[in-house]
């Protein structure tokens, strides 16, 4: 049995198996997602989802579903499944199922009585292609199988409707049939390896459900075109594959195609293995650039998220050509852009008042992944210039005071990482100095003074190292109340709830602490904020405590960062962890993962979700695989790793 199976138990319950979603992407931000019976719960949802430039920034759903159907002795079996209202599903064809595993791709088991049919999924590298491979096991009789096409031709951020505006004729191509459902859209060609009949037959599917959109107070219910449908024969031991694409194959490439891209993918077999891949699954290839995306299915290339994960979502999982295609080959560039004021930037968020510091944190990674000799050969010149950046006050968000620290302004627009907002106003309006910018501007600078020092350049290193020490002395003086750190401090105000945001300034490599305040912020941490998925955005003593990510829109965003847990913090708290406890630690970090652990075999299979339930039993919301959230999992281990070979020598 592989590492990710569910039984046909499992696959009935619809309770369990419609919370249950796969993804998959091909590195240049097309992605497949559904759930693990075939029923969409989501706009969001689709066999083929793409980005198409030229009709704005979404990603829009071009295939939706696909109902496939054996057919034995005359008698028809349909293996669908759509929800059609609160309790209402058909065909039910997840009443077929035996197993769903996901060890290598996507491979679904049917018996239909004497048959027994698998489905494996994947997408082709680099280009806008899914392919399905339907393989007969075992038949009794002659088999058919049809398959009927449900169509959307949309963003991902509207639903569609049954219109006079739709194309439902499909043109020949080989082995299949094409169609444009709108002109400002590609074509849609779907083939097979295998000649096929078709049945031309246009009908609209109406008033289809997404749940999930429900939940979340959205438009839920969608009309989608069935042009007609696929027949082909198959006998005991045949596969056939299908593709849909946005260009022609040759169908007789088809099965050395699919081979070749089933090489190229790893087994996950382990919670390791399943992150590494995730991890991978956000590498989007634009052109000549590359970026590490935020998280699926809503998020675009964000420069707070891709810093904080790059160098664990490249680096940490032994893919050094992508750490060099995001930093070397584009980041550096357009950091360089954003400093000159100069040319346009692909990067959303590069004027957060943060975003450049965890440029220099993700160097630093670099660093300790590799040597300090060679991140001060590449990178020396551009830290050097973003430290003075900040000191000369260029930077557009944010303000460095005689006093050392940082200083911004969060009342009228989300300064920090906790950036809900309501009626265009940030909820947690973190404004003045605040903790986690400043504990990264003094990473920064220590940083930035040693790679200076490394290339022999002594009089800027000292100076470096002087507006360092003026920082530090600020920051004990300014958010020291004695326990812990305030969150953030404005004129004469101290905000003083418990926050993760603390966990910083030890959870860095340069710490602005003395020993006993770093362990006092550890232990208020684990005390208040600590859960199986990671801390608490917020102690659950304070009386704005908001634990559940749930309801409308706008109660969502209040709970957002006052409760919920978010796992990209854990990081952080880990290093910070093993920083104060050192080897003594490492076994309650050792089950501090097994949390993580479980969440491989839900939600979204074999990755992490952006947030978790701040109370259990910890459900997941928000993206559903969050950059953050798997490079910080994925740090948490290589930080193990590292006290688990010291413990050997």
């Amino acid at each position: 049995m592989s590492y990710l199976n569910f039984d046909k138990t499992l696959m009935v319950n619809l309770e369990r198996s419609l919370g249950l979603e796969i993804l998959r992407t091909n590195r240049s931000g097309v992605y497949s997602s559904t759930t693990l019976v075939d029923c969409n719960t989501r706009k969001y949802h689709g066999q083929l989802v793409m980005p198409i430039p030229e009709l704005g920034p979404d990603n829009y759903v071009l295939l939706s579903s696909i109902d496939e159907t054996v057919m034995q002795y005359g008698a028809a079996f349909n293996l669908g499944l759509h929800q059609y209202g609160e309790n209402t599903f058909a065909p039910n064809g997840h009443k077929y199922i035996r197993e769903f595993e996901c060890e290598v791709v996507a491979k679904t088991t049917y018996r239909v009585g004497g048959a027994i049919l698998t489905k494996e999924r994947l997408l082709v590298s680099g280009e806008p292609r899914v392919l399905i491979r339907y393989t007969l096991i075992e038949a009794g009789s002659p088999t058919q199988l049809r398959l009927k096409p449900f169509l959307a031709f949309r963003s991902t951020n509207s639903l569609t409707h049954e219109n006079p505006m739709a194309n439902p004729n499909m043109d020949d191509c080989e082995n299949g049939r094409v169609n444009q459902m709108y002109p400002s859209f590609p074509k849609l060609y779907m083939q097979f390896s295998k000649p096929v009949e078709y049945s031309h037959n246009p009908l609209w599917n109406k008033n289809i459900e997404y749940y999930k959109e429900r939940e979340r107070g959205y438009e839920y219910k969608e009309d989608l075109l069935v042009p007609g449908y696929f027949e082909l024969s198959l006998r005991k031991g045949e596969s056939v594959i299908f593709s849909a694409g946005t260009t022609e194959v040759k169908p007789s490439t088809l099965k050395s195609l699919w081979k070749k891209e089933y090489e190229r993918r790893n087994v996950r077999d382990n919670m390791f293995a399943c992150l590494k891949n995730a991890a991978a699954q956000f590498y989007k290839r634009e052109g000549d650039k590359c970026y590490l995306l935020a998280g699926y299915p809503w998020y675009g290339a964000s420069a707070r998220e891709e810093f904080m994960s790059v160098a664990s979502c490249t680096l940490d999982i032994d893919r050094p050509e992508y750490w060099e295609a995001i930093m070397d080959k584009t980041a550096l560039e357009e950091v360089a852009h954003f400093l000159q004021h100069d040319g346009a930037i692909g990067l959303n968020g590069m004027d957060e008042p943060d975003a450049l510091l965890w440029f220099i944190r993700a160097i630093q990674k670099y660093a300790h992944k590799y040597t300090v000799e060679e991140a001060a050969a590449k990178y020396k010149d551009i830290c050097e210039e973003i430290i003075k950046f900040y000191r000369k006050n260029n930077h557009p968000r944010a303000l460095v005071h005689q006093n050392g620290l940082i200083w911004v302004e969060g009342t009228h627009r989300p300064a920090t990482w906790m950036n809900a907002t309501e009626n265009g106003y940030p909820i947690t309006p973190r404004t003045g100095y605040v903790v986690e910018i400043n504990a990264l501007w003094y990473n920064a600078l220590r940083f930035t003074a040693e790679l200076l020092r490394t290339l022999g350049k002594e009089m800027g290193a000292d100076l470096m190292e002087y507006q360092a020490e003026i920082t530090r002395q600020s920051f004990v003086e300014t958010f020291w109340n004695g326990v812990y750190l305030d969150d953030y401090v404005v004129d004469n105000y101290h905000n003083k709830e418990v926050r993760p945001n603390q966990i910083w300034a030890v959870g860095l490599p340069y710490s602005p602490l003395e020993k006993k305040q770093m362990k006092a912020v550890v232990d208020i941490c684990t005390k208040e904020l600590l859960t199986p998925r990671g801390l608490r955005t917020l102690s659950p003593k304070s009386g704005d405590y908001r634990p559940q990510y749930v309801g409308s829109q706008q109660e969502r965003d209040h709970n957002y960062h006052n409760g919920p847990v978010w796992p990209c913090t854990i990081a952080a708290y880990a290093r910070a962890y093993m920083t104060v406890y050192k080897q003594s630690g490492l076994n309650f970090m050792e089950r501090l993962t097994v949390g993580y652990e479980e969440q491989m075999s839900e939600l979204c299979i074999g990755t992490l979700n952006e947030l978790y339930d701040g109370n259990p039993p910890y459900k997941g919301h928000g993206g559903t695989s969050y950059a953050p959230s798997v490079a910080s999992v994925i740090s948490v281990l290589d930080t193990m790793k590292k006290y688990q070979q010291e413990n050997q020598e």
